[in-house]
């Protein structure tokens, strides 16, 4: 039953020095033509950040905190999870369509394509999170004892997208229209995730913040947030800690398994 991810999780681990240096080269590659090269990957989204700041922090919110604590960090504690999961969600869905002439090699491990995606965005996302410590420090606010558990909820985020993308990749390679159905999804998410509005605000009805819970990105984005600001253990709510590591199960029982088997037939769809 469990044949399939064992395989998988091998791939990556004999692979582990090669998906590092093509990650590195990938993040080389996309920026080499620019006279700004690698600065993009914080230009990009500081102007982001920016936008939403000016559109939700002050033109709806009137520069209002959110207990206590000035909007620009409350949206960071976020934005900064949404801006790895999201390229990483939509790039390493594509990642094996993207690169036929690897997939066409016989002895090359395809499955490592979506982690060598995932590493490459991993390293913006750690600096970051190291960033937004330092304006945490600039602000005077101290991290809680909740802190201890953000190290379990990036190990959730990094764990749930490398599950969803062993299927999602298989998908999109064989299903081309797929990848802009996944497009189009992940800017719903953006909305139907606690970034860029306050889960606990009394404007939300419990009955739609039931219903958006079942939204793994929910859990990851308010756990992170929790960490920084306080509230409860991980551990205090089983039940959906329980379902969110189903899903990711689910998706990595399928995943895994799907690719082994279609992998062969790879080039043919390409």
């Amino acid at each position: 039953m469990l044949k399939a991810i064992r395989v998988i999780f091998k791939e990556q681990i004999e692979n582990r020095d090669l998906i590092l240096r093509m990650a590195t080269f990938d993040i080389k590659s996309n920026y080499q033509l620019h006279y700004l090269g690698l600065l993009w990957q914080f230009i990009v989204p500081a102007i982001q950040v920016a936008i939403y700041w000016v559109v939700f922090g002050i033109g709806i919110r009137g520069g209002a905190p959110i207990d206590g604590i000035p909007f620009i960090l409350w949206l960071l504690m976020g934005l900064i999870p949404w801006l790895f999961i999201s390229p990483s969600m939509i790039q390493g869905s594509n990642s094996v369509h993207q690169n036929v002439s690897l997939v066409s090699k016989m002895n090359f491990p395809v499955s490592i394509l979506p982690t060598i995606k995932l590493v490459a965005n991993s390293f913006q996302f750690f600096i970051l999170m190291t960033i937004l410590f330092i304006l945490l420090a600039i602000y005077g606010i101290k991290p809680t004892i909740f802190i201890l558990q953000l190290p379990y909820y990036i190990f959730a985020l990094f764990t749930f997208i490398f599950s969803f993308l062993l299927l999602s990749s298989t998908i999109s390679t064989i299903v081309r229209d797929y990848q802009t159905f996944l497009q189009s999804i992940m800017r719903m998410f953006l909305y139907v995730s606690p970034i860029l509005w306050d889960p606990s605000s009394d404007i939300v009805p419990d009955v739609l913040s039931n219903l958006l819970m079942l939204n793994p990105f929910y859990y990851i984005i308010d756990g992170v947030r929790t960490s920084f600001l306080g509230g409860e253990w991980f551990f205090e709510n089983p039940v959906y800690m329980i379902y969110f590591w189903s899903l990711t199960f689910i998706f990595l029982f399928f995943g895994a398994r799907y690719h082994l088997k279609f992998r062969k037939n790879f080039v043919d769809y390409l």
